[in-house]
C-alpha cells in the first residue's frame, strides 16, 4: 500500500532515525442478553493509521484516519516535530532502541468458521436458548449471556524494511446464572477469557450444557456455608483461577517498563528489579513461568509485536528463579539486554505501543498427577475455582484474591461447598508455597481481553494458563 511507503519516506527525510506506520482495522461484535431480552447489540469499525517517529533519543507518535498522500504525510511530519520537542526534555541521552533485522512476512489467526460469517440470528438463538436454560432453574433469577467477537487487520512497515500483513481474530463467551435464596444472592460463571479463534470454538464448548452446570452450582453455592475466621490452610487453585492470579502477581511484575518505573505515576512499580535477575527466588523449584507469544489460540500470538519484532518463547521464572522480563525495544537496552522479546502492543491505531504481558504460563508438572490425587494427599484446605475479587498493592508485593467456587477439604475429601472465600499472601511467600502442580494432561488456558494499563489508558488482551496446582500454609478465611 502506498501510504506506508509515503509515510516511511516523509519520516526519513525529517531525518527520522527510525519510523514505523501501523495501518490498522479493528471490527467488533458485542451482544449482550440479560435473562431473555437483548440489552444490546454492537457492531462497531476503526479504521486508521499511527505513526512512530525515534528522533534524538526520543520518541514522537502521531495517528489520522485520513487516507489521502498530503494527509499521511503531514501525519508523518507532526510525529517528528514531536520527537523534537520529546528530546528537548528526555532524560540524559535519552532512550536507545535494541538491535533488530527486517521482516516480509503474513500471519493469520487460524480459523475454521469466521464468526462474523454466522448470522446475528443465530447467535442470539443460541443466547437465548442458554439463558433460558438457566432461568428454568428454581431460585436463578438471573442469566447474563456475553458474547464478544473481534478481527484486527494491521499493515506495518517500518525504516528496517520490514513489511508486515497480520490478521488477527478472538472470540470470547460469558455466562453467568445468579441465584436469590433467604436474603443472599450468589453468581456463578463460565468464562474462559476468551481465545484466538474461530466459531468452532463455540461449537465444541457446548453452552447450553455449561448453563445447567453454572446454574446447579450457583444454586448450591448460595446456600453453601462461609469458611470462618482466617486460618493458615492448603489452597488447591484450578487453571482459570490461577490465570487471573499470575497476571497480577507475576505477569505485571515483570514488564519492564513497570520494573524501570516508567508506569509509576498510573499502575504502579515493581519489586522485581533488575538486581534480582538469575538470584531470586520467585517461587519453589517446581515453579516455571514462560513467555510465549507463539502459544497455540494465545491472544497475544500476533506473529509479530507493534515493534516488528518476531514472536519468542522464553524463561521469565526458572525451577523458581527470576530469570528475564517481557521486553520491548527501547526498554530492552536500559537494562544492558541484547535484544527485544516482542512484547510491545497497542490496542487501536490511536494509541501508543507499550510493553505488554505476554502469554504467559505456568509450566506443568513433570510427574502424573491429577486434581484427585492432588485433593486426596491433602488434609486442610479449600479448593478455589474461577475468578473472584482481587487486590494488589503498587509494588505486587501483597495481595488479595476471592474466587468464583469453593470447597472445603477434609483428611482428603470434598466435604462442604464453601462461599465468600478469601485469602491474603505476598511475593514471594505465595509461589514459594506451591509444592505441588498436575501434570500436562490437565493444563487449561485463559485468555484476558481487558487488561487495563497506560495513560491514555489501553485494554491489551493476552492468554495465560496452568493445571491445577497446591500452595501450602496460606492465610484463607470467610468475608461476610
Amino acid at each position: 500500500m502506498k501510504y506506508l511507503d509515503i509515510a516511511i519516506e516523509t519520516a526519513l527525510a525529517q531525518g527520522a532515525g527510525y519510523a514505523d506506520i501501523r495501518i490498522q482495522r479493528d471490527t467488533s461484535q458485542v451482544i449482550y442478553l440479560l435473562n431473555r431480552s437483548i440489552k444490546y447489540a454492537v457492531n462497531d469499525v476503526e479504521h486508521g493509521y499511527g505513526i512512530r517517529v525515534f528522533k534524538g533519543g526520543a520518541w514522537g507518535f502521531a495517528h489520522c484516519n485520513r487516507f489521502d498522500d498530503r494527509t499521511v504525510a503531514d501525519t508523518a511530519r507532526r510525529a517528528c516535530e514531536i520527537a523534537a520537542l520529546s528530546a528537548k526534555v528526555k532524560k540524559g541521552a535519552g532512550l536507545t532502541l535494541a538491535p533488530e533485522r527486517s521482516y516480509i512476512a503474513t500471519y493469520k489467526t487460524p480459523v475454521a468458521i469466521d464468526p462474523f460469517d454466522i448470522s446475528m440470528r443465530e447467535k442470539v438463538d443460541l443466547m437465548l436458548e442458554v439463558n433460558r436454560t438457566m432461568l428454568n432453574y428454581d431460585g436463578i433469577r438471573q442469566a447474563v449471556f456475553y458474547l464478544i467477537i473481534h478481527k484486527c487487520e494491521k499493515l506495518f512497515a517500518s525504516t528496517l524494511g520490514t513489511r508486515l500483513d497480520l490478521t488477527t481474530q478472538l472470540v470470547d463467551p460469558m455466562i453467568t446464572a445468579t441465584a436469590v435464596w433467604e436474603g443472599d444472592s450468589q453468581s456463578r460463571t463460565f468464562d474462559e477469557g476468551g481465545r484466538a479463534t474461530g466459531w468452532e470454538w463455540i461449537q465444541a464448548l457446548d453452552l447450553t450444557d455449561k448453563a445447567k452446570q453454572i446454574a446447579e452450582e450457583a444454586l448450591i453455592k448460595v446456600k453453601a456455608d462461609t469458611l470462618g475466621e482466617e486460618q493458615r490452610r492448603t489452597l488447591i487453585l484450578d487453571p482459570n483461577h490461577l490465570g487471573l492470579t499470575m497476571h497480577e502477581s507475576v505477569g505485571h511484575p515483570t514488564e519492564l517498563d513497570r520494573v524501570l518505573g516508567w508506569e509509576a505515576d498510573f499502575a504502579g512499580i515493581s519489586f522485581a528489579t533488575p538486581e534480582k535477575l538469575g538470584n531470586y527466588q520467585y517461587g519453589s523449584p517446581i515453579v516455571n513461568f514462560m513467555g510465549d507469544n507463539t502459544l497455540a489460540e494465545g491472544l497475544a500470538t500476533n506473529a509479530f509485536d507493534d515493534d516488528g519484532v518476531p514472536a519468542q518463547k522464553w524463561f521469565i521464572i526458572k525451577d523458581g528463579i527470576l530469570k528475564e522480563y517481557g521486553s520491548t525495544r527501547d526498554t530492552a537496552p536500559q537494562i544492558g539486554l541484547a535484544h527485544s522479546r516482542g512484547c510491545n502492543r497497542a490496542t487501536s491505531y490511536y494509541n501508543m505501543p507499550i510493553n505488554r504481558i505476554p502469554n504467559l504460563y505456568l509450566q506443568p508438572g513433570k510427574e502424573p498427577l491429577t486434581p484427585a490425587e492432588m485433593i486426596a494427599a491433602t488434609d486442610d484446605g479449600v479448593y478455589i475455582q474461577g475468578r473472584g475479587s482481587f487486590s494488589i498493592d503498587q509494588h505486587r508485593i501483597n495481595f488479595q484474591f476471592g474466587g468464583d467456587f469453593f470447597w472445603e477439604i477434609k483428611d482428603g475429601k470434598l466435604v462442604r461447598p464453601l462461599k465468600k472465600v478469601l485469602y491474603k499472601s505476598c511475593n514471594p511467600e505465595f509461589w514459594n508455597a506451591c509444592d505441588a502442580i498436575c501434570d500436562e494432561r490437565f493444563f487449561r488456558p485463559f485468555g484476558v481481553i481487558n487488561c487495563g494499563k497506560g495513560q491514555p489508558g489501553q485494554t491489551g488482551r493476552m492468554t495465560h494458563g496452568a493445571a491445577p496446582a497446591r500452595f501450602r500454609n496460606i492465610r484463607v478465611g470467610g468475608s461476610q
